[in-house]
């Protein structure tokens, strides 16, 4: 039955992922927030498909710490749902730090590109960061939120990666406050895992963690504690005793 389900759902994403895309090109001389509402309709439609199809509910926790101002959110990164997850639900738009190659991708990559998010150019170095800065200032002060994963790449449930800088360094040059996010969507939808589990996904957002008087580790430790510690709370099976502290880079 789960391949059965994986194989609906990939035909559902593929069928819906084209069509959108055009949509989404024709879309290109309208204002941003046009175009935003319309090429987000795909990832709210792939989270809808993902509950209908494959049985992932989810929940938030914590909803009220969101802000009505600026933010950086710095999140926990287990699978692919909640990068389709915060464009869809978030009360701002939010702006992913990514790879420029990614505009290449067909369909998908040309939505995105249409977004003005964060687009990076990681054969630059540290230079790459300072695109980082320069570009997530202009977008905290059009009013949207950038995204950042500092785990950088998706981990099992369970466990932790090395939290790295970035979204701490760029909290605190922009001097904006960072929302911790940590979620369990993992337990449901695992990293390149083809067939998919049903279950509740509990999204859970922190208090906000102002960047003035703290350095930069400081902060980015107190985004890790906050998220690991979180993420014990919604699956305590997971873990054996508190979290660590010194993995942060």
């Amino acid at each position: 039955m789960g391949i059965i389900r994986a194989s609906l759902y990939q035909l559902f994403l593929l069928i819906t992922v084209i069509p959108y895309a055009f949509v989404s090109l024709l879309m290109a001389p309208l204002p941003l927030d046009i175009r935003y509402r319309v090429t987000t309709g795909w990832p709210r439609l792939a989270v809808w498909g993902a509950r209908t199809i494959l049985g992932i509910r989810w929940q938030t926790k914590g909803w009220e710490n969101l802000p009505d101002g600026k933010a950086i959110i710095l999140s926990k990164h287990q699978s692919a749902w909640e990068t389709l997850f915060f464009p869809s639900y978030m009360p701002r738009q939010v702006c992913f730090v990514y790879k420029r190659e990614l505009h290449k991708v067909p369909f998908f990559g040309w939505g995105l590109a249409l977004l003005r998010m964060i687009p990076i150019d990681r054969a630059k170095g540290r230079d790459a960061f300072e695109q980082v800065v320069k570009i997530g200032q202009q977008r905290i002060n059009e009013g949207r939120w950038p995204l950042l994963f500092p785990e950088g790449t998706r981990t099992a449930p369970g466990s932790t990666g090395r939290y790295k800088l970035g979204g701490a360094l760029l909290a605190s040059r922009t001097n904006t406050p960072v929302i911790p996010v940590a979620h369990n969507a993992g337990e449901c939808w695992r990293r390149n895992a083809f067939i998919k589990t049903p279950g509740l996904v509990t999204i859970s957002f922190g208090p906000p963690i102002d960047p003035a008087g703290l350095t930069p580790e400081e902060l980015n430790q107190r985004v890790q504690t906050w998220i690991e510690t979180e993420m014990r709370v919604l699956n305590p099976e997971r873990y054996d005793g508190p979290p660590t502290t010194g993995s942060v880079s």
